[in-house]
C-alpha cells in the first residue's frame, strides 16, 4: 500500500506527514515527527504510557492509527510545558520524586492534566481511578497521587 498524506494540529501547530495505513499514531509521533516523549510500554493499551489527549479525548496512541488523526488536535507531552517552564504538574512529579525510569510519566502526566482539567478539585479515590489505566514498575503509586494532590492545589490557588 502506499502511504497516506495526513494534517493535523499537535500541540498547537500544524504537521502534515505521510504514513502507511498500518501505522500508529504512536510510531508516527516518535518515528516520523521525531516526538519520543511519548513512550511505549505494552503497544496494547494496557500501561498508558503512550496516553495522548486527542480532540479532547484521553486515548493511547497505539491503539490509534496514525491516519485517522487527519484534522484532528493531538496534545503529547511536548507540549504540556509553557514557555515560562514546566507544567505545574511536571513541577509537582519532580517535588515529589513521582518518576524514576520515566517511560511511564508522560502519560501519567497527560492523564492527571486531562483530569485536572475536567475536575480541579478531585478525591484521592476519583485520581486513583482516573489513572487506573497507567502502570508504573518502579514508582508505585503514592508519590503519583501527591503529586497530582498537590498539583490540584496549586493549579486552584
Amino acid at each position: 500500500m502506499s502511504k497516506v498524506h495526513v494534517a493535523t494540529q499537535i500541540n498547537g501547530e500544524v504537521h502534515e506527514f505521510l504514513c502507511e495505513p498500518e501505522e500508529t499514531l504512536l510510531q508516527t509521533l516518535r518515528d516520523t515527527l521525531g516526538m519520543t516523549g511519548t513512550k511505549e510500554g505494552c503497544g496494547t493499551g494496557d500501561c498508558g504510557a503512550c496516553s495522548v489527549m486527542l480532540d479532547g479525548a484521553l486515548v493511547c496512541s497505539c491503539l490509534v492509527l496514525g491516519v485517522e488523526t487527519s484534522g484532528k488536535e493531538i496534545e503529547t507531552i511536548e507540549g504540556v510545558a509553557g514557555e515560562d517552564g514546566l507544567h505545574v504538574l511536571q513541577q509537582k512529579f519532580l517535588e515529589h520524586a513521582a518518576l524514576q525510569c520515566g517511560v511511564c510519566t508522560p502519560g501519567f502526566i497527560i492523564a492527571a492534566k486531562a483530569l485536572l482539567e475536567k475536575n480541579p478539585d478531585p478525591t484521592e479515590t476519583e485520581i486513583r481511578y482516573w489513572l487506573a489505566g497507567n502502570l508504573c514498575r518502579c514508582t508505585g503509586y503514592d508519590k503519583i497521587i501527591r503529586a497530582v494532590q498537590d498539583a490540584a492545589v496549586t493549579l486552584r490557588a
